[in-house]
């Protein structure tokens, strides 16, 4: 798991014309929630990050889904990336959304898929099929403690006409997939390797639409 840190402030001013002055600024209007103190549910932040900070964080991949030490007017906060608003036209973040976090949190978030050895895959290599990704990113439940940065998919062995599907992947300890613990009829595909094209069932659907012209 990686280590990121940004400094923030509390901010006191609200409304559209502040956040607009803190861009101007080289800030980041930003929000933190979630979280206890006491029994009770702590209220929500919100911070100022700096521009530069944070666009350089967010170089990594792995600041989407790690454990992220905000130092707000000092005092460290853990959390997690939640939501990020971009700037429809400009390359600009308009605002982010952190979650309180502990290492023993449960925490539902989204980790990129990491698909290894495609060029050598068997049904690409030796079939001339086509891998077809239905997913880059898996949405997972785990500890905040366990949250790995990616999951690996090895493709080396998938033939052409090969599924992997949600139940297939590897897993780390502590970590599930959300839409499996919903139920079996959830276990979708994940990637596949299509037939190449002119393939014998391709053939067979040529021949029968020109026996149908006739």
């Amino acid at each position: 798991m990686s280590d990121f840190t940004l400094s923030a402030v509390t901010r006191e001013d609200a409304g559209k014309g502040a956040s607009r002055r803190l861009r101007r600024e080289n800030g980041v209007p930003a929000i933190i929630y979630g979280g206890k103190a006491g029994g009770n549910d702590r209220k929500p932040t919100p911070i100022t990050l700096k521009a530069n900070e944070l666009n350089k964080a967010l170089e990594s991949e792995a600041f989407y889904s790690s454990i992220i030490t905000l130092s707000v007017d000092g005092k460290d906060e853990t959390v997690i990336l939640k939501d990020l608003q971009r700037h429809p036209a400009k390359a600009m973040i308009w605002h982010a959304d952190f979650q309180r976090v502990s290492k023993s949190s449960k925490i539902t978030t989204t980790v990129p898929l990491h698909f290894l050895n495609e060029d050598t895959c068997k049904g690409v290599k030796l079939g001339g099929g086509k891998i077809m990704h239905q997913m880059t990113t898996l949405e997972i439940v785990c500890a905040a403690g366990d949250l790995p940065e990616f999951i690996e998919i090895d493709m080396a062995d998938v033939e052409v006409g090969g599924v992997i599907h949600l139940s297939d992947l590897k897993l780390p300890k502590g970590v599930e997939s959300l839409a499996l613990s919903h139920g079996p009829e959830h276990d979708t595909s994940v990637v596949s390797v299509i037939e190449p094209k002119g393939s014998k069932e391709d053939d067979a659907e040529d021949a029968e639409a020109e026996g149908g012209d006739e």
